[in-house]
C-alpha cells in the first residue's frame, strides 16, 4: 500500500518538506489549487522533488485543457469525477497518455450510494485507480460511516485498483489495513499533528507491519 499525504491548507504547505522520502505521492488538494493554481503543484515539486504530485481537480468538464495545465505543471496523477462525461475522460485520457502521466476516478459525488461506478464502467488506460472518497463536508456534520472502507472489496471485486480517502486517522486505520487499498490517503491526521513527519513515518511503517499501535502524542 502506497501513502499519500493529502494537503488542502496553505499552512500545511511545510509538510511536504517533512514528509519527504516518506510520502509515495503528495496531493494538492482542491482547496489549494483553488487558491494558487498551478503554482502549488510547482511548489510542491520544490519541496520534495522526488516525489509524485497528485492534482485533485476533481475535472467534470473541459478535461483536455485541465489536463494539459496540470500535468504540463508538472503533475504525475490528477482526479477526475466518476460522474463526468465518457467525452471527458477520453479526453483526459488522451493528455496523460501523451505526459506518461495517470488518472484517479474520484467518486466523491457517489460514496453514500451501494453502487460506486455505474455497471460495465470502463476507463482509458491511463486511468490508475478508482479514488473511493468519503466527503469531508459529510464527516464534518457528523456522518461517521465507514461505507467507504466497506466498498473497497467491492471495486477490487470490479478489477479497479483503489485510491481510499477520507476520515482515514487512529480510529478506522485498522479498518482501512483490512481493506487493503492500493493507496492509503491521509490528510490532517498527518497535516495536523504535532510532529507531522513523525505520524507520517508511523503511518508508512504500518503499512508494511500492521501491528503497531497508534503514537499518543503525535497530535
Amino acid at each position: 500500500m502506497l501513502l499519500q499525504v493529502a494537503i488542502d491548507k496553505a499552512e500545511s504547505l511545510g509538510v511536504i518538506a517533512q514528509v519527504r522520502g516518506i510520502a509515495d505521492i503528495i496531493e494538492i488538494g482542491t482547496p489549494l489549487l483553488k487558491r494558487f493554481g498551478v503554482g502549488a503543484i510547482a511548489t510542491a515539486r520544490e519541496l520534495s522533488p522526488d516525489t509524485p504530485i497528485l492534482a485533485d481537480t476533481k475535472t467534470v468538464d473541459a478535461g483536455d485543457l485541465e489536463a494539459e495545465m496540470v500535468f504540463g505543471a508538472g503533475a504525475r496523477l490528477m482526479t477526475v469525477l466518476s460522474s463526468t462525461s465518457r467525452a471527458t475522460h477520453a479526453a483526459v485520457g488522451t493528455v496523460a497518455a501523451r505526459f506518461g502521466a495517470f488518472v484517479v476516478v474520484d467518486t466523491i459525488t457517489e460514496s453514500g450510494e451501494p453502487q460506486l461506478l455505474p455497471v460495465g464502467a470502463t476507463f482509458p488506460e491511463s486511468f490508475a485507480y478508482v479514488g473511493v472518497h468519503s466527503p469531508t463536508d459529510i464527516r464534518a456534520a457528523g456522518d461517521r460511516s465507514t461505507a467507504h472502507i466497506d466498498a473497497v472489496s467491492e471495486i477490487h471485486r470490479r478489477g479497479f485498483r483503489v485510491a481510499l480517502a477520507g476520515g482515514i486517522g487512529p480510529e478506522t486505520l485498522d479498518a482501512v489495513l483490512a481493506a487493503e487499498p492500493e493507496i492509503v490517503i491521509v490528510g490532517s491526521a498527518i497535516t495536523g499533528a504535532n510532529d507531522p513527519r513523525r505520524v507520517a513515518k508511523w503511518i508508512k511503517d504500518r503499512l508494511r507491519n500492521p501491528g503497531r499501535g497508534w503514537p499518543s502524542d503525535g497530535r
